[in-house]
C-alpha cells in the first residue's frame, strides 16, 4: 500500500462506487488536495461530485479504492472511527440550508462545538465571530423561520466554520441562492477559509463558483476528465441584500 504525498491533506486513489440501481457514480477517480487549498470539483448534475465528497469525507465508504487523510487510511476505518473523524476534523455544508427550527441562529452555529463538549460560553463566542464575519451578526437571536434564505445559508456556513475544521466539504453550497447572494456567500466562505488555513473541497456545476477556487477538477460520468489551474481571486467582499423566504 503506497502512502500519500506528505503535502496532501486528502489523497484518493482509484475510487469506485456504484449506486444500488447499478449506475456508476465513480469509476476510478484519483486526486490529491493540498493543505489550505480550495479545490472545486465541477461537472454536470449526476457526474459524481456529491459521491466523491461523500467518499473523501468518510460519509460514504468507497466500494473500491483508497482515501487518506493526513496519512491515515480512511478506507480501512470502521463506522465509529469515520464518525469521529467527521465530527472532530471535517465540516460539511449542504446544498440547501438545514437548521434546527427551535434554536436561534447563534445556537445553530454553535451546535457542533457544543456536541463536541465545548462549553456554551466558548461555543457562543466562536459562533458569534463567524456570524459577524458572514454579515448575519445582527440576526443571532432570530430563529430560522425569521431569516431569509441567504441568511439561513450563511448560518450554515458559520456552523461549518466555527469548529475550525481541517477540511470543509461544501456540496453546491449556494445552489438555491440568487446570483448576488451566491457571489457574496462564496467570496466570504473562501476568504474566511484562506484566513484560517482551512482546506475546502467544493462541489459545483457553476463556472462562476468554481472560479473562486485555487484549482478545479472536472468529472464526467464518474470519471476525472481534466484539471484547470486558476489565477488567485482578490479577497474583496461586498454586502448583499436578500428577500424573505419562509
Amino acid at each position: 500500500m503506497e502512502a500519500p504525498p506528505d503535502n496532501d491533506v486528502l489523497w484518493a486513489r482509484s475510487l469506485h462506487f456504484t449506486h444500488q440501481d447499478g449506475s456508476p457514480a465513480l469509476a476510478g477517480v484519483s486526486l490529491g488536495v493540498r493543505e489550505s487549498e480550495i479545490l472545486a470539483v465541477t461537472g454536470p448534475r449526476g457526474s459524481g461530485k456529491t459521491t466523491l465528497l461523500g467518499c473523501l469525507s468518510g460519509l460514504v465508504p468507497a466500494q473500491r479504492g483508497e482515501v487518506w487523510f493526513n496519512s491515515a487510511p480512511v478506507h480501512t476505518m470502521g463506522p465509529m472511527a469515520r464518525e469521529r473523524l467527521r465530527r472532530d476534523r471535517f465540516g460539511w455544508i449542504e446544498p440547501t440550508p438545514v437548521l434546527v427550527p427551535e434554536l436561534t441562529a447563534w445556537e445553530n452555529a454553535a451546535l457542533p462545538l457544543m456536541l463536541r463538549g465545548t462549553s456554551r460560553r466558548r461555543a457562543k463566542t466562536a459562533a458569534l465571530e463567524w456570524l459577524e464575519r458572514l454579515d448575519v451578526g445582527d440576526s443571532t437571536r432570530k430563529r430560522p423561520h425569521e431569516l431569509c434564505q441567504s441568511e439561513r445559508q450563511r448560518v450554515c456556513v458559520a456552523r461549518a466554520l466555527a469548529p475550525a475544521p481541517t477540511v470543509l466539504f461544501a456540496d453546491e453550497p449556494t445552489a438555491p441562492l440568487y446570483s448576488v447572494d451566491r457571489t457574496h456567500v462564496l467570496r466570504t466562505l473562501t476568504t474566511a477559509a484562506r484566513s484560517h488555513g482551512i482546506t475546502v473541497v467544493l462541489a459545483t456545476h457553476d463556472p462562476q463558483t468554481a472560479a473562486l477556487a485555487d484549482r478545479t477538477v472536472s468529472l464526467l460520468d464518474g470519471r476525472r476528465v481534466n484539471t484547470v489551474h486558476l489565477p488567485p481571486v482578490p479577497e474583496t467582499e461586498g454586502r448583499a441584500t436578500c428577500s424573505l423566504s419562509v
